[in-house]
């Protein structure tokens, strides 16, 4: 489809995105014109956004939902591309366009293992041209992970890795302040019994003196690939700090105001789980996102654990009167954007890539939906056929 015009919506439109209506002609991938309503239209198909608002596409940094697809139940394993795949329809049904995949590399064997994650990689590349939504690589590498060191310089220097992130769930599991629950969901999706896992964790941490030399080497690899950067769970603003002097410019899930505040002052961009915002507070009694909101101390949500969190959670401020919906859309769509570098798709402009959204707004006790969804212009999720045109 060459060209495609959405008429009749009310339109989240450049830098302010502020609803105003107004007719966008879609062509080449790009948004090729914004015209007022009563503007003659130009030929070709029509996607009829009437009682809907069109907003730029959501842009999710760190979603790993797509676990559940691989590992359904413990020990039950499914084919990564039936899972990535199965995935992909879940993201642009709730209006997701660009989609990083935190892709766990840790110590653990099982689904955050090397054999898991090597298939993960190769299913990806596998999967390239068949995939609706623009799906990238968000690499969570487990600081504790010596072994995987040379794997990772690898996939970087191939050009495999989008975006980097460092991760440290070793440290509260061998130090006794991870929820024993939490701790024990680790050894089944590992696997491994409780002693054993207790001895792999044994294990691991006789080697914690090694593990900032690989922080700063695996950083340093990724500055010079010029990847975004990120640390996850900071858990004091000196950490914060210290990953901000690596060239962690994003700061993904901080544990306290102070350490999000810390991200604030450092300029750095600072990301919460949209499910928290959903929730109405943490699942691991952790800060409450729409709190951070509210003190200018976020900037992005992002999907973690539930892909239709990041499109419902900016109503869902809106309605708690926290941010207008123009500003809180940005949260998903051009502050995900650009702390990830990509100034091709941070707003609905002229020349910019036509990754869009058009969403029935909450009603009647009903959520936010994704009607339509398009992808660099080609319409990829459609609930209401009725819609489109020619």
């Amino acid at each position: 489809m060459q060209r495609v015009t959405i008429v009749g919506a009310e339109v989240l439109v450049g830098e302010e995105g502020e609803p105003r209506p107004s007719t966008v002609v879609v062509e080449e991938g790009c948004v090729a014109a914004l015209l007022p309503p009563e503007a003659p239209l130009p030929r070709g198909p029509r996607l009829d956004g009437t009682g809907l608002m069109l907003a730029p596409g959501i842009v999710d940094l760190h979603g790993d939902a797509f676990e559940r697809q691989m590992m359904p139940r413990p020990g039950v394993h499914i084919d990564p591309a039936v899972a990535l795949l199965e995935t992909d329809r879940q993201l642009v049904a709730n209006g997701i366009t660009t989609a990083y995949h935190g892709i766990t590399y840790s110590w653990e064997p099982g689904l955050r293992g090397r054999e898991s994650c090597l298939a993960l990689i190769e299913t990806l590349q596998g999967l390239n041209g068949r995939l609706a939504c623009d799906t990238r690589l968000h690499l969570r590498f487990e600081t504790y992970n010596l072994d995987g060191l040379e794997d990772a310089l690898g996939w970087i220097a191939a050009r495999q890795v989008d975006l980097l992130a460092f991760n440290d769930h070793f440290a509260p599991i061998a130090g006794g302040t991870m929820d024993p629950r939490k701790v024990e969901t680790y050894a089944q999706r590992a696997g491994l019994s409780r002693d054993g896992y207790a001895a792999l964790v044994a294990r691991v941490g006789a080697n914690a003196e090694r593990v900032p030399a690989l922080v700063a080497r695996l950083a340093e690899a990724a500055r010079a690939a010029g990847l975004p950067l990120m640390s996850h769970d900071d858990e004091s603003p000196a950490m914060r700090r210290d990953y901000d002097a690596l060239g962690c410019g994003i700061a993904e899930f901080p544990k306290t105001r102070e350490t999000a505040a810390a991200a604030r002052e450092l300029g750095n961009a600072v990301v919460f789980g949209a499910p928290n915002v959903l929730r109405g507070g943490s699942h691991n009694g952790m800060v409450r996102a729409a709190d951070m909101v509210a003190d200018g101390l976020c900037d992005v949500l992002a999907s973690d654990y539930y892909y239709p969190a990041p499109l419902l959670a900016p109503f869902r401020l809106a309605a708690e009167g926290l941010l207008g919906l123009g500003a809180a859309w940005r949260l998903v769509s051009s502050n995900p954007a650009r702390a990830a570098g990509l100034d091709d798709r941070d707003t609905i402009a002229e020349g910019k890539r036509a990754d869009l959204v058009l969403l029935a707004r909450p009603e009647g006790g009903a959520p936010a939906r994704a009607v339509a969804t398009l992808v660099e212009g080609q319409p990829v999720h459609l609930a209401e056929g009725r819609r489109l045109a020619a």
